[in-house]
């Protein structure tokens, strides 16, 4: 790897960190860039996963040095996509190239579609609900937004966002404290499916995590301190964005 190339992958990174700490899709960034430097679809896939821990280690201790967490319903649930991320990641190792690059593109026009005609209008909290009930349908749920993001992770964020609004009545803020440490727990799980497989290109991998690391550190602080009214708008910039790119590729 070239410096030239692991500055890309640093300044990769630091954006994809920022579009999935504040909303989601940073994936649909770093996935294609490591696609792009000639890593086979599967290993770009697998090899981003670190991206994610470095994003989401310090993106969770951004969140709490605010005083921004939902525990103890974030450890329930995210307990609950590390088993769904074992299945997920499992499938994904098993595929091959071409397969898993039709997949990527079928998913990427779902994610933008999901997320361009949902307006997220529970994206305000009136009253969080976290009550045996709520708590037992977002298990649930979060068991099967594991084996997604398992699977592929591209995307998972908006499908998180959407699921602790709607069935919690989180705000976006606290809501986006619980994403980045689900997201960091299932991936664990996710990671040691492809460490067995031996499907992780570190060099590449180690380099996109260090511009994530510092990406989720310095946007989990900022957003507590802009509120929901930036990360509202981030939402809408980004989603608009990826229906663009999607669009014209």
């Amino acid at each position: 790897m070239t410096i030239l190339e692991g500055l890309l992958l640093v300044g990769t990174g630091m954006v994809a960190s920022f579009l999935n700490v504040t909303s989601g899709g940073g994936s649909l960034v770093s996935l294609p860039v490591l696609i792009f430097m000639g890593l086979p679809s599967p290993i770009a896939n697998a090899s981003n996963r670190l991206g994610i821990i470095g994003q989401n280690i310090f993106a969770v201790a951004g969140f709490r040095s605010k005083g921004i967490h939902a525990w103890p319903y974030s450890l329930y649930i995210a307990l609950s996509a590390f088993v769904g991320a074992i299945i997920g990641a499992k499938i994904s190792v098993d595929l091959d190239d071409e397969l898993f690059n039709r997949i990527i593109a079928i998913i990427m026009i779902a994610v933008v579609l999901l997320t361009v005609f949902k307006p997220f209008k529970t994206a305000t909290a009136i009253h969080e609900k976290t009550d045996t009930k709520s708590t037992l349908i977002g298990i649930f749920t979060f068991f099967f937004i594991g084996i997604y993001g398992g699977f592929i992770q591209a995307g998972v964020g908006f499908l998180m966002i959407a699921a602790l609004t709607s069935i919690n009545g989180f705000s976006l803020v606290k809501t986006n404290s619980a994403k980045v440490f689900v997201a960091l727990i299932y991936t664990l799980s996710a990671v040691a499916v492809f460490i067995y497989e031996d499907a992780i290109n570190w060099t590449y991998g180690l380099t996109l995590a260090l511009g994530n690391a510092i990406g989720g550190w310095l946007t989990s602080r900022w957003s507590v301190k802009v509120g929901d009214k930036w990360i509202k708008r981030v939402l809408v910039v980004t989603v608009t964005g990826l229906a663009i790119s999607l669009w014209f590729k």
